[in-house]
């Protein structure tokens, strides 16, 4: 059992899902979002459909049976046989049961909920192994507790011969998948998924001596654009959501002569389903193994505030949390309101405004992450006593050692530290020397030459 290949955008002669979004206004909403569903608005134009129509219901809490209650689910079912809908897409998780009967509440039309569109947009966003292997654990983790329904939805096409949205993915013509095949195929995912991650560390493993920035932010935000401007690499640019899912890294030369390591990563967004957060840990070891996080936050959002709220609490949930970080308002050049900007830095402070369309704050951009480079990772040789092993194993566990060079007399130790770190040893009496123009920290001309990834 596998995915489908990812498929390219559907143009109109092709024709595109016709679908009604359908939300709730909970009490526990923001009340600043702009528009509730615009954002799944945006999600469902990347999968493939136009919005004919949004409904939106003010409800305590979803009906437990059809999600919906009775009137409004009527009138999604009106406006369905109005505008000749293909799919209702529902923009929060559905229970099978919920799912099962809203469907039969609005006459059959198919239904799909926040994390069904997420995945669609997944399965066509997957470009390399590891990508669509995580997909693909995602999608059979989601449909396992759903094999029944979906397999309902195995057989219905949208004109031309095409599968809807949503029902790409594990089993499209496999209707006699049990779950015993699905189970076996998940643990299958995961034992592969593991030689992956072992690869993928091993990888920052190899770049640990040098220094690494890692973009982290809302799903288009503007962080491949960045990284493009930024290092000259050739990715893949869009202004649509989850335009990226694969990790990039290259070199990115901060000051003249002076290289570190960049890389990009997949977008959060609101409700990220917790089977694709978990999916792609070993995509997001790029971030949790990085010596500085640049928090690209697009400025000329309304909603930028509670994005980054969202930022923050998926990195809490990947482990990075702790990680330092620089704000970077990008797309300056798309703001219209200059109070918005003044309240993101002052929600933010230290950050740097950067377009990456216009190019204004990227050298702005590279002197703060230079200095923090300075600040923060220099490289130093200590001369110790022979005897002193308790001394070396703390230093070990400090920094990370670059060489140890064993002399009758002495012990000399390179190895990355931040400032006050040294200073604290300086004052313990031990000989403490800058390493020449802190080389270590910073790329050598062999690594910034092989900084490309698969």
């Amino acid at each position: 059992m596998k995915l489908d290949k990812p498929s390219a955008f559907r143009q109109h002669d092709d024709r595109r899902e016709r679908a009604i979004l359908v939300g709730l206004v909970l009490p526990d909403q923001p009340p600043s979002w702009q528009e509730p569903l615009e954002e799944l608005g945006r999600l469902a134009d990347t999968a493939g459909a136009d919005t004919v129509e949004r409904v939106l219901q003010r409800r305590d809490r979803p009906d437990p049976r059809t999600f919906l209650g009775k009137g409004k689910a009527e009138e999604v079912a009106s406006l369905v046989k109005q505008h000749d809908a293909d799919l209702v897409i529902v923009d929060h998780d559905l229970s099978p049961s919920q799912a099962r009967n809203l469907e039969k509440a609005i006459g059959g039309t198919r239904v799909i909920d926040r994390t069904e569109l997420i995945l669609d947009i997944f399965v066509r966003r997957a470009r390399t192994a590891m990508a669509k292997a995580q997909v693909e654990l995602a999608q059979m983790e989601y449909a396992l507790p759903r094999l029944k329904r979906l397999w309902t939805h195995l057989n219905r096409e949208v004109g031309g011969g095409r599968v809807g949205i949503g029902v790409r993915g594990p089993g499209e013509k496999q209707i006699e998948t049990d779950r015993r095949l699905v189970r076996t195929r998940i643990r299958d995912l995961r034992r592969s998924l593991e030689t992956m991650e072992a690869h993928k560390m091993r990888q920052a493993r190899g770049r640990s001596r040098w220094f690494t920035a890692c973009f982290v932010g809302y799903t288009n935000a503007g962080k491949s654009t960045l990284l493009r401007a930024l290092t000259g690499a050739d990715v893949f640019v869009q202004d649509r959501l989850f335009a990226t899912l694969d990790t990039t890294t290259r070199a990115w030369e901060v000051v003249p002569g002076k290289r570190i390591f960049l890389s990009d990563t997949v977008g959060f967004i609101r409700d990220l389903p917790h089977h694709l957060v978990s999916s792609f840990r070993a995509t997001l070891e790029e971030a949790r193994a990085a010596d500085l996080l640049l928090h690209v936050v697009d400025a000329g959002d309304p909603d930028a505030l509670e994005h980054v709220e969202i930022v923050e609490q998926t990195l809490s949930a990947i482990d990075v949390g702790g990680v330092p970080r620089i704000a970077v308002l990008n797309q300056v050049d798309r703001v219209r309101d200059p109070l918005s900007l003044r309240v993101l830095e002052d929600r933010l402070p230290g950050a740097v405004r950067t377009s990456a369309m216009t190019g204004e704050g990227l050298g702005a951009l590279a002197e703060a992450v230079y200095d923090y480079v300075l600040r923060r990772h220099a490289g130093w040789r200590l001369t110790l006593d022979p005897g002193a092993g308790k001394l070396l194993a703390r230093v070990r566990g400090m920094g990370e050692i670059l060489d140890v060079r064993y002399g009758a007399e002495h012990v000399e130790v390179d190895v990355l530290l931040s400032r006050p770190q040294a200073e604290r040893l300086r004052l313990e009496g031990v000989r403490v020397e800058p390493l020449p123009e802190d080389a270590p920290a910073f790329l050598d001309e062999e690594a910034a030459s092989s900084d490309g990834e698969a």
